[in-house]
């Protein structure tokens, strides 16, 4: 282990794309190809905007692209652009970006859906915020923002002020039409076996198990699940926007803790891993110890409380396992509101390190912590009892809401949701930031991908995580006093160079936590897009929950652990 002092802040991140011969895509490609562009986590390939089938079939099925992490879409002056973000599902440091213009005034490109199905969502989003229409889309509407609503609010020329006029007939109850049907249920009533007529239920978007603001448009055959479409964008705030409009260096960096704020520490790592790429900033050595441990506590806090609610959703125990999972969440905010000063809103996070170093006296609060991971794998024995060991609990998630690995990844799973289907990816490892390539720890796999296997997953993870904390602490402790650098010299105004762009993640509780960005050469990101792992994670759904019985549809549900904030932003 390297020492680390004022002097010598640290080293910064490497870029990955070492590992990628961006010529012999290239060469595979061929005139496919119209120029290339340099991104600091990867080379962008420009295509034309009615090949993007062809050019990203030859890249999933030839070169092994099989993960699309993200699509952004921006509008320049002269034109639109969507962005694919691939990378590998089984070599993380692979990556590229197909970049795809498109024209200013018809902004129109190919959809890519029909080669990756996460891009469905993916595509409606940059149609919804963007204006950008995808030609061969199977369902091209808004998916955060009304069917009414005018105008696309990441648009240049979008009028903030301009008030959203809704006509009577858009209120109209549909169900008063007999001729009217969704389309979820006339194609399930085309794929009925039974022939009978389905039945069209609203679940949401006030219920307790859907874990917010969720509206999900289930369809049943009988008692069976026969299509399910998620409703989302009810807790939309557009964050992205938000972010746009601060500056890199102070403003930014509270708003990532209200993405997923059930376990939001990994948040922050998100945005400042990648606004210290785009500026090149070091990071001390110290002060990513300090990271790796604080965002270890916040995946505790997570897991914990998708223990419990889903406890909850499956068998209504509120008493024993909901509040025993509290209590032990509880405990993990003490520790955190000691280091940071705030139990929900944590803002630890600051760019080139963290705001400030462990409470005095640290002896105190380093006991703290051990008594917390001594008592841990008691609570842990506890859980798998009450949980695991319940022939009820088994019956209600074994061989539930499952889905084979090769689904999960068409869908751009990720987190305890992709490694509950076999899936090993992690990027702690596999795209090593922090300290985690220092310390000892497993990534948890399971090859099941039901209900029973996602919790699994989480409860191990939250030994692998008490692991890497312990290993942490050892380290914390001996640290010398004078080597405690928990910042690097970062500018007070930082202004990257105009049009750089880079796309960087980090492993959250819930999965891929990732954040594009470009620069103008302001203070301000030109474009700030955030990459939401329950926003994939949800989409899978509808694979999980078609066949099921209704209760089988809020287990899946609550397995996936998502939170809205994160999935609307």
């Amino acid at each position: 282990m390297s020492e680390t002092s004022e002097s010598e802040p640290g080293v910064a991140e490497q870029t990955q794309v070492e590992h990628v011969d961006f010529d012999a895509l290239e060469a595979l490609l061929g005139d496919r190809v119209t120029s290339r562009e340099n991104h600091i986590n990867a080379e962008g390939f420009v295509i034309r905007p009615n090949e993007v089938q062809s050019v990203l079939g030859t890249l999933k099925r030839e070169a092994g692209f099989d993960h699309l992490s993200l699509l952004t879409a921006q509008e320049y002056a002269d034109r639109y652009e969507s962005i694919y973000h691939l990378t590998k599902y089984a070599d993380r440091s692979q990556e590229l970006s197909v970049v795809v213009p498109a024209d200013k005034e018809n902004p129109v490109s190919e959809s890519a859906a029909p080669i990756y199905k996460t891009a469905e969502w993916h595509e409606r989003e940059a149609y919804d915020l963007v204006g950008i229409e995808y030609v061969g889309h199977p369902d091209l509407r808004r998916i955060l923002l009304p069917e009414t609503w005018q105008g696309h609010p990441l648009g240049l020329d979008y009028d903030q002020d301009k008030p959203q006029i809704v006509t009577l007939k858009e209120h109209v109850n549909p169900l008063t039409d007999t001729q009217h049907r969704t389309e979820s249920q006339s194609k399930a009533d085309e794929n009925s076996n039974s022939g009978s007529d389905t039945m069209f239920l609203n679940i949401g978007p006030h219920h307790p198990a859907t874990h917010g603001v969720l509206h999900l448009k289930t369809v049943l055959d009988g008692e069976q699940v026969a299509d399910v479409e998620p409703d989302i964008g009810y807790l939309h705030r557009c964050e992205e926007q938000m972010c746009q409009d601060k500056n890199y260096r102070y403003e930014i960096m509270p708003y990532p803790d209200r993405w997923d704020y059930t376990a939001n520490m990994p948040n922050e790592w998100a945005y400042a891993r990648t606004a210290e790429a785009l500026a090149d900033i070091e990071v001390p050595e110290y002060a990513q110890i300090l990271r790796t441990m604080a965002v270890e506590f916040g995946r505790i806090m997570g897991h914990m409380l998708a223990l419990g609610t889903f406890a909850l959703d499956v068998y209504g125990d509120f008493t024993a396992i909901f509040m025993y999972s509290v209590r032990d969440r509880e405990i993990v905010q003490n520790i955190l509101e000691d280091l940071t000063g705030q139990r929900m809103m944590f803002n630890y996070f600051r760019l080139g390190g963290v705001v400030w170093d462990l409470p005095e006296p640290r002896e105190e609060w380093f006991d703290k912590v051990r008594d917390f991971l001594d008592e841990l794998p008691e609570h842990v024995e506890e859980y798998h009892d009450l949980m695991t060991g319940n022939e009820i609990f088994q019956k209600r998630t074994v061989d539930t809401g499952v889905i084979n690995a090769e689904t999960a990844k068409a869908y751009g799973c990720t987190g305890p949701v992709a490694r509950a289907s076999g899936i090993d990816y992690d990027l702690r490892r596999d795209d090593p930031y922090g300290y985690y390539d220092e310390l000892d720890w497993n990534v948890v796999t399971e090859p099941y991908g039901d209900n029973y296997a996602r919790l699994l997953v989480r409860m191990q993870e939250v030994e692998e995580s008490a692991k890497i904390i312990e290993q942490c602490l050892d380290l914390l402790e001996d640290w010398p006093e004078d080597e405690r650098t928990i910042q690097s010299n970062v500018p007070r105004t930082i202004k990257p160079d105009p049009d750089t762009e880079v796309y960087r993640a980090v492993e959250a509780a819930k999965g891929e936590m990732g954040v594009y960005i470009r620069s103008d050469g302001t203070s301000q990101p030109a474009r700030f897009k955030i990459r939401s792992p329950c926003f994939n994670n949800l989409h899978s759904l509808e694979a999980m929950a078609t066949g099921e019985y209704v209760p089988d549809l809020v287990a899946s549900l609550g397995s996936l652990d998502i939170v809205l904030g994160s999935v609307d932003r």
